[in-house]
């Protein structure tokens, strides 16, 4: 095993983006301490140095990866720390850690969702819950399917922190001939317009349900760039250009992709699944179904026009027909 003090970064979670992250930073001869908080996957980590649920492809070199069941003890073993667990359960997942646990540390967020209840994005609960300044945050996003990355397919991750040298240090951890980077500035842009696409991937993925096919999903998710525009202006004003690739191509990727999990979700619901049912079905968190709740809430504050992300609202919680929404959105698109 290698020495926890010489771990260049932690990772927590340990589904398939962090087990991707995971296999990057290995490859890359990084070290890393990885928490894991289910004991079936941390026992066959450990043993086998493989995830038995996610990316079981990928085989971990064990003198570059040590699997932790005690995220203080993860977390103390490096001064980097990537979160990568559903942002719905990210409260449950940090609960044992001290108040100054990230002091001094730069924390990183893959995770492309929203806190639920606070209604923050994952970069503003750690600002705000444990006094991370924001110059220690950065924000890793971009079109980036775990199962790609995995397979070594050409990514563009892009890293978001208003301290660049941060950002341009987790970034060199990183790169590598598949994996290209991006510096942003841009942490709460690119990190609402994350959360985001993954409402309008499930819009996507019901109108595909429901028998539309990809010239009405592109005139679709065209406007759903556009909502995604005026709410991020409306939370964060700054000069940004949403055709950058954290923004839409983040959007088109989940939107269009077979492995979209938020595309799926709404594939079943377009096919006259429950929304119970639907994600009963899921195999992994579809991050838009709490997204949904949470930016309609945080909407209600700032009043912006988003039809399509009230249309997936009213569908998942409001028991709408999906039949009849997505053609009520025929006669708004343009």
């Amino acid at each position: 095993m290698p020495d926890l003090k010489a771990a260049d970064v932690t990772i927590v979670g340990s589904g398939s983006w962090a087990t991707a992250i995971a296999m990057v930073l290995t490859s890359n001869g990084k070290r890393v301490a990885w928490y894991i908080d289910r004991p079936e996957i941390f026992r066959h980590v450990r043993r086998y140095n493989q995830n038995p649920h996610y990316i079981t492809a990928v085989k971990f070199d064990p003198d570059l990866i040590e699997p932790f069941d005690d995220i203080s003890e993860a977390v103390g073993a490096s001064e980097i720390i990537i979160l990568v667990t559903p942002a719905a359960f990210l409260k449950a997942e940090l609960e044992g850690l001290d108040e100054d646990a990230f002091s001094g540390k730069t924390v990183c967020t893959g995770i492309k969702g929203i806190v639920p209840i606070d209604n923050t994005v994952v970069g503003e609960y750690i600002h705000m819950q444990y006094d991370v300044p924001y110059d220690d945050i950065v924000i890793i996003t971009g079109p980036s399917h775990a199962e790609e990355v995995s397979m070594e397919k050409l990514t563009y991750l892009t890293f978001a922190s208003p301290g660049r040298e941060k950002a341009e240090i987790v970034a060199s951890l990183f790169s590598n001939r598949w994996i290209m980077t991006i510096i942003s500035k841009d942490i709460f842009g690119t990190e609402y317009a994350a959360v985001m696409k993954n409402i309008y991937a499930i819009a996507a993925g019901i109108a595909h349900g429901l028998g539309y096919g990809d010239n009405f999903i592109a005139v679709l998710l065209a406007n759903a760039a556009g909502e995604m525009r005026r709410f991020v202006e409306a939370i964060s004003p700054d000069i940004r250009d949403i055709t950058d690739s954290p923004y839409l191509g983040d959007l088109l990727v989940t939107g269009y992709s077979q492995f979209s999990r938020n595309r799926a979700l709404g594939h079943m619901i377009g096919k006259g699944f429950s929304v119970s049912n639907a994600l009963l079905e899921m195999t992994q968190v579809a991050e838009g179904y709490y997204a949904s709740s949470c930016i309609n809430e945080v909407n209600a504050r700032e009043g912006v026009d988003m039809p399509i992300a009230d249309a997936v609202y009213r569908i998942l919680y409001k028991n709408a027909s999906p039949l009849q929404e997505i053609k009520s959105l025929t006669k708004r698109l343009k």
